[in-house]
């Protein structure tokens, strides 16, 4: 009887360790292409069974921004997760890598990319939609991937409701934003330098950060989007990646660094900063400060992780959808 207990034990054990991580992600996409890189690494984490993707949110203020995630989404065979887009947020404007695969058709007419939204209006509003999705996941089961500006999850936060289900139901952050140690001003903390003050002064949950030099350091290849994405006539991350600028280029991997920690933060791929505080000045400088009961980390990467790290993305990113 003992055995057989044991082994129920094992199994239950097993299966709780290979759970999928059930993920928020917070976007600014239309910005740069890592989003689209980052969200393409996200449907297919997915479809290995290594993550539930629960939402998306868009903090960038343009229509089409969440009409893009929401076509993603759709192609990626997963129209049913929902999109939450920002109310008077930051950065309105336009961007090809947006409109112009959400613009492409087929000789009939039918749109090359069909989605569920034709625009953010159509979207139901960021945090109201970050509060439905928390409160229905269990404690401690759900990370965040933000990887734009702060504004969603600092709005969050104004409300009690919002505070207690960051803390209750949220085990980690994990975001694109700073620079360590070199501390100079990042894009996405310099965007909303006040929400991104409130978010590290406030936030519950441990934070582990992928600064700037991160994703600078792993140059995702013009050569992966020439080649590797030939399973599909037509793939979104190429048709964006091809608008956003005039091809070949190689781009930084910022966003997707994120995601690669929060979903395989066991597989050394990175190294982790002592623990210690994250702080963000007028500038949108981002200082840390060494503190053993501090709750935040930022990512550190030697020259083989990079290697393994670079590889795992552009195959998770160009991997055939199921």
């Amino acid at each position: 009887m003992g055995v057989r207990i044991l082994y129920f034990l094992v199994v239950i054990g097993l299966s709780l360790a290979a759970a999928p991580v059930r993920v928020i992600f917070d976007t600014d996409m239309g910005n740069d292409i890592d989003d689209a890189v980052a969200l393409a690494m996200l449907h297919s984490f997915v479809s290995r069974g290594e993550a539930e993707l629960l939402a998306v949110t868009v903090t960038k203020a343009h229509p089409e921004a969440a009409a893009f995630v929401d076509a993603m989404n759709v192609f990626y065979g997963r129209g049913g997760i929902p999109v939450g887009m920002v109310r008077e947020g930051k950065t309105p404007e336009a961007a090809p890598m947006l409109s112009v695969p959400l613009g492409m058709q087929h000789a009939d007419g039918r749109p090359v990319y069909p989605r569920r939204i034709a625009s953010g209006a159509e979207a139901p509003e960021a945090v109201a939609l970050l509060t439905r999705v928390l409160a229905a996941q269990p404690d401690q089961s759900v990370v965040i991937i933000q990887v734009g500006f702060s504004t969603n999850l600092a709005r969050l936060l104004e409300t009690a409701e919002g505070r207690e289900l960051a803390r209750r139901k949220v085990r980690l952050l994990s975001l694109m934003g700073g620079a360590f140690p070199k501390n100079q001003p990042e894009y996405n903390i310099k965007i909303d330098i006040p929400a991104a003050k409130k978010l590290f002064a406030e936030w519950p949950s441990p934070i582990v950060a992928s600064g700037f030099e991160v994703g600078l350091s792993m140059q995702f290849p013009a050569a992966s989007i020439e080649k590797e994405f030939g399973w599909v006539a037509h793939h979104p991350v190429v048709d964006s990646y091809r608008a956003y600028k005039k091809m070949p280029y190689d781009r930084a991997t910022w966003d997707p660094t994120a995601v690669l920690y929060a979903i395989r933060p066991e597989r050394g791929y990175f190294s982790l900063s002592p623990a210690g505080r994250i702080g963000v000045d007028e500038l949108g400088h981002t200082p840390f400060t060494v503190d053993a009961a501090g709750k935040h980390r930022y990512l550190v990467v030697n020259e083989v992780q990079r290697a393994r790290a670079l590889e795992a993305m552009i195959q998770l990113t160009s991997e055939p959808r199921r």
